[in-house]
């Protein structure tokens, strides 16, 4: 949901209108995810009350995001139940008061920010590993048994549970996930009242009235009751560091992703990350004191708060007040509460975990293999070996594809020529030495070869490697031409520390040669010009970078054509038709002459009328579009007169109507004038409005015109800014 920036400030009229009703609904979301995610946890039920008191206040209160919701967590479940088994719940509050302290330094330190430098791929199985393991702990509830203390016991127990399965709690259970499942498929108007309170209203109320006989929430004591310190642990201090530390990582990247995630869904107020992990390190603190679990962002309450329409921070302050009345006051309704419910709703909340979009996102970005394996080291060690393993895992990947050079080795022309080309393209250091040694040892002796070195990185043994071989080879009878396109010399490699370089930008018509090709090696063929040369270069990069990609638009052109347009232009070489109208093959129907002109009856120019016949009969163009440009030589040849007896004084007599029109004041001319173009830019613009009227005149395309078939149109291009101007026979539209 967006909300106007204007009504993210904080008042009292929108806290009453909008905070407060918000409020109440995450009040209800957040009343059964406390009790499910305190029961999954091992720990007394009154400690996830608690952790949503504390995380709706003080997290509320203080946290750098304002509409962010905190409270227990089931990103959690898994290692605070680890810790509770082996230290027991109030050791385990001292060690979230320890993981609380060191969220404090990192937002005090201001790197709060680098808990975000983690793979969302494996944040992704992180999760996907967590809900995994709250399902098989809580399947196991909802069929009326016991969960096991790990993933691989809840497996293997399963079948047992099974067959020794309690009708009644399998029935409460699995209503609770129908519930959960249908509901967001109702209309929008019943989803109002939150999926996770109808389920366990109804499931209780179910319970009561059936007299069924399952096991219920136990409470010993109130709220208050609940309240305790933490202890010190009596040794093992190396565990409870780790805890502190895996803890606090966990909470910080759970807390820092869900802020991300509320930050895209309004418009208020972005989050301050450091200022997040104080006010969820303050959380972490008092809740652990305490007696409560550890907080953090939780998305599912968050995603609730926004969706509500809360405008401030005061919704989840609120809805922390709303749990701290319902648990002083109404501690009675939660003990009426079955815990196969509860399981029922934990095994929902485990499966929504696992997300097929995120499995989706993986398999396309090749990361499915780093998704997989997080998710097993979740389940079937722990959490933070997963984590640890995923992180590392990933790392890998992205070092391989980052140095991983692509580097190819083959003939070209007959067996006879003995020419080959060896193309490097990517980083190359001293990890490709292998592939680099193998390609080089594929190259016959006296043969002629180009290696093509178009590289970001080039560290001194991949340059050693390949002058060695150049020398060697040519030792043998062999020649050697080095063509490096890319930024990363050979000479540069042993002057100093290898550094990355971008690479020069080489796109399809746009970059001219000299821009990246450079001049060839002095052992290149000698017959060979070095305008020849820089046509086979680029033939070559073309094969390399770009032919694949045309391949795929020239399939149903391989047999005809069908050119919207007739495009008529100068044969300055500044002048690239399918750049300037961003158009491919089969698009133009291209004619270049010099000044782009339409010959006269009286002198006329077969080839130009050969085509304007070929394109309006047999391809049926649509138009005709006339396309002259700055800094013409035709048209200042124009301009300077001459009276020789050239090809090219023959040639230009057919502008001598745009002179005339241009010296008589044209309104072409004078809007050109006005719109600071030099005199034979003016003349040029003059020029492209005559032809145009030239082409209206003519029989075939007046024809064409009358019937409705045909448009003809003027450009002009300003190589001094690159840009397209329209032309009309009253003057130019030159853009803003």
């Amino acid at each position: 949901m967006h909300m106007p920036a204007a009504l993210t400030s904080f008042n009292a009229r929108d806290v009453v209108r909008y905070d407060v009703p918000a409020s109440l609904v995450v009040f209800l979301v957040a009343l059964p995810l406390s009790l499910g995610i305190a029961i999954a946890s091992g720990a007394p039920v009154m400690a996830g009350l608690i952790a949503a008191v504390v995380g709706g206040i003080v997290a509320g209160s203080l946290g750098g995001a304002p509409l962010q919701v905190s409270g227990p967590a089931a990103g959690l479940t898994v290692v605070v139940a680890e810790l509770i088994a082996n230290f027991g719940f109030k050791v385990t509050c001292f060690i979230t008061v320890g993981a609380g302290m060191l969220q404090i330094v990192f937002g005090l330190s201001r790197i709060a920010q680098a808990a975000l430098a983690i793979a969302p791929v494996v944040v992704h199985a992180m999760l996907a590993g967590i809900g995994i393991t709250i399902a098989l702990q809580q399947i196991h509830v909802l069929l009326g048994g016991q969960s096991q203390s790990s993933a691989m016991e809840n497996l293997t127990a399963l079948p047992g549970s099974i067959i020794d399965l309690h009708w009644a709690d399998l029935l409460i259970g699995g209503l609770v996930v129908a519930v959960m499942l249908t509901w967001p498929t109702l209309p929008a108007k019943v989803r109002k009242v939150p999926g996770p309170l109808v389920a366990i209203v109804g499931a209780t109320l179910i319970t009561m009235f059936a007299g069924l006989n399952i096991d219920k929430i136990s409470i010993d004591g109130n709220f208050f009751d609940a309240l305790a310190l933490p202890e010190l642990p009596s040794g093992n201090w190396g565990a409870v560091v780790l805890g502190v530390l895996t803890v606090a990582l966990i909470a910080s990247v759970e807390s820092l992703l869900s802020a991300v995630a509320v930050d895209k869904m309004h418009t208020g107020p972005r989050s301050d990350f450091n200022r997040e992990m104080l006010g969820q390190g303050s959380a972490n603190m008092i809740s652990g004191m305490a007696g409560g679990l550890p907080v953090t962002g939780v998305i599912v309450r968050s995603s609730t708060n926004v969706a509500s329409g809360a405008r401030t921070r005061a919704s989840a302050i609120l809805h922390g007040v709303w749990i701290l009345i319902f648990s002083v006051l109404l501690t009675a309704l939660v003990e009426q509460i079955p815990m196969a419910a509860l399981a029922g709703l934990l095994v929902v909340i485990g499966i929504q975990l696992v997300k097929t979009a995120h499995m989706k996102l993986a398999l396309k970005t090749g990361d499915l293999w780093v998704y997989v394996i997080t998710v097993l080291a979740v389940v079937f060690l722990n959490l933070l070996e997963g984590v640890g393993i995923g992180l590392a895992i990933a790392v890998l990947i992205v070092v391989w594809r980052v140095v991983r050079a692509q580097i190819t080795s083959a003939p070209i022309g007959t067996e006879a020529s003995r020419q080959w080309q060896i193309t490097i393209h990517g980083s190359l250091s001293f990890l490709a030495l292998p592939r680099l040694s193998k390609a080089l040892g594929r190259v016959p002796a006296q043969a002629r070869v180009t290696i093509n070195l178009d590289t970001d990185f080039l560290d001194n043994a991949a340059s050693e490697m390949i002058e060695d071989w150049k020398w060697a080879h040519e030792a043998n009878g062999g020649t050697v031409a080095i063509e490096e396109i890319g930024q990363a010399h050979l000479a540069d490699a042993p002057k100093a520390p290898p550094k990355r370089h971008p690479v020069a930008t080489k796109a399809l018509g746009l970059a001219p040669w000299k821009t990246w090709q450079h001049r060839p090696d002095a052992n290149a063929d000698p017959d060979a010009s070095p305008i020849l040369r820089s046509i086979k270069s680029g033939v070559q990069e073309y094969h390399r970078s770009n032919a694949d990609a045309l391949l795929e638009h020239m399939t149903d052109l391989s047999d005809s054509q069908d050119p919207d347009s007739l495009f008529l232009t100068c044969a300055d070489s500044r002048v690239v038709p399918n750049v300037i109208t961003s158009s491919g093959p089969g698009d133009l129907f291209t004619i270049r002459n010099i000044g782009n002109l339409v010959p006269t009856e009286t002198n006329q120019d077969t080839s130009v009328e050969a085509a304007l016949e070929f394109a309006i009969n047999n391809l049926g163009v649509s138009s005709i579009v006339v396309c002259g440009h700055s800094s013409c030589g035709a048209m200042k040849g124009l301009l300077a007169g001459s009276d020789d007896d050239s090809a090219l004084s023959s040639w230009l007599s057919n502008a001598a109507p745009s002179l005339a029109a241009f010296r008589s004041g044209h309104p072409a001319g004078r809007s050109a004038a006005e719109a600071g173009f030099c005199e034979a830019d003016q003349l040029a613009i003059v020029n492209v409005a005559i032809q145009v009227q030239t082409l209206q005149r003519h029989p075939l395309v007046g024809r064409a015109i009358a019937d409705g078939k045909l448009r003809v149109a003027g450009l002009f291009f300003d190589i001094t800014t690159a840009r397209v101007i329209d032309v009309s026979s009253t003057g130019v539209a030159v853009p803003t």
